[in-house]
């Protein structure tokens, strides 16, 4: 059971790796300073999709890690 467990972690983690870097970036270090002309954004197409399913593949990753946990 343990290591079905760990299996699916690891495979949920590259998932969450492919999500985060197939996420737009907005203006880099320009909008730290104050450089973002943009105030609200709000998602559509691809890109909702993408970020819904990190924040999924996220809840997933921290169940099973508290799942694994709780099952040492």
């Amino acid at each position: 059971m343990k290591s079905i467990l760990e299996i699916s972690q690891v495979v949920i983690s590259v998932i969450l790796i492919i999500l985060v870097l197939l996420q737009q970036r907005g203006s880099g270090l320009g909008s730290v300073f104050g450089g973002g002309g943009e105030a609200y954004h709000q998602r559509r197409g691809m890109e909702k999709w993408i970020f819904r399913g990190t924040v999924v593949s996220a809840f997933i990753f921290l169940a099973l890690s508290i799942a694994t946990f709780l099952i040492k």
